[in-house]
C-alpha cells in the first residue's frame, strides 16, 4: 500500500492515454482510436498486475481516453517496460488525422 498523505492510501496506479477527437468525416478519428485500442487491448490486459483497462469517451468535449489500472506494488515494472508498448501507441495515435492532444498522465485510482 502507498501513502501520499495520512489518510491518502492507494492500492493502484494508473496509467491515462488521452486524446481529443473530431466529428470530421463522421467522427473518422474516433473510428481510428477505437480500432487502435482494439489492436493494443490484449497487450495492456497482459501486463502482470493489470487489474482493469478502461476505455472513456465524451461526446461533449471529445475526449478518448484509456486507462490501465494496475496493482501499485506491479507498477514499476510495467514503467520500467515503456507501458506496454505506450511509445509506438502514442505514436499511432498522433499519426490520425482529426486526433489532438495526445497525452499521458499517472495518478492513484481507488474504488470508494
Amino acid at each position: 500500500m502507498g501513502v501520499l498523505t495520512r489518510g491518502v492510501e492507494f492500492h493502484h496506479v494508473a496509467r491515462e492515454v488521452r486524446c481529443k477527437w473530431s466529428m470530421d468525416d463522421d467522427k473518422a478519428s474516433l473510428q481510428a482510436a477505437q480500432q487502435l485500442l482494439a489492436e493494443h487491448l490484449a497487450e495492456l490486459k497482459g501486463v502482470d498486475g493489470v487489474v482493469s483497462v478502461q476505455r472513456v469517451v465524451c461526446g461533449g468535449c471529445r475526449d478518448f481516453k484509456i486507462i490501465t489500472k494496475v496493482n501499485a506494488d506491479k507498477f514499476g515494472a510495467f514503467e520500467a517496460d515503456g507501458f506496454a508498448g505506450e511509445a509506438a501507441f502514442l505514436d499511432k495515435l498522433g499519426a490520425v488525422s482529426g486526433l489532438s492532444h495526445v497525452e499521458t498522465q499517472t495518478y492513484t485510482l481507488e474504488d470508494m
